[in-house]
């Protein structure tokens, strides 16, 4: 079953009453430690994310939308953190409201995808840490580019 699937049959029960959402986050960084950002169809700038789908496992999540998101085959190093709570909710036009709890992961780039880009991302660029723009969820800026071995938990 899809992502859309799961979630239409979740809708047609629960209406636009908030659903937990468990996601996936992907920071890669490239030589010059910068690090990869998409600018989304809205204008908001984010890290490549999206919804694990049923049956996937967070690893094939992260995995499957950073190239369905950049066009990028990448391998997971390791979880930098976990994410939810204030700052990670969002209502929808359409009167949807969700609440996301994402697992960020730590991935290098390891070659580029053979399918196109989906229309969910408009842009794509990398940024040091001096000059990122405000991402649409509130990701701690150090964690974004540590080297730190221990994920942080929020």
């Amino acid at each position: 079953m899809s992502a859309s699937h799961y979630l239409k049959e979740l809708r047609s029960k629960v209406g636009n009453q908030v659903l937990m959402i468990p996601g996936v986050a992907a920071v890669i960084l490239n030589q010059s430690k910068q690090l990869l950002l998409q600018k989304k169809s809205d204008g908001s700038w984010s890290l490549p994310a999206g919804m694990i789908e049923p049956a996937e496992s967070p690893s094939q999540a992260v995995i499957r939308e950073v190239r369905e998101e950049t066009g990028l085959a990448v391998e997971v190093e390791r979880v930098l953190g976990v994410f939810g709570g204030e700052g990670f909710g969002f209502t929808y036009r359409n009167g949807d409201q969700v609440e996301y709890t994402v697992i960020m992961f730590k991935c290098k780039q390891t070659g580029l995808a053979s399918e196109e880009i989906d229309d969910e991302t408009i842009e794509l660029a990398w940024f040091s840490k001096s000059d990122m723009p405000m991402l649409a969820l509130p990701y701690p800026l150090e964690c974004l580019f540590s080297e730190n071995e221990t994920p942080i938990i929020s």
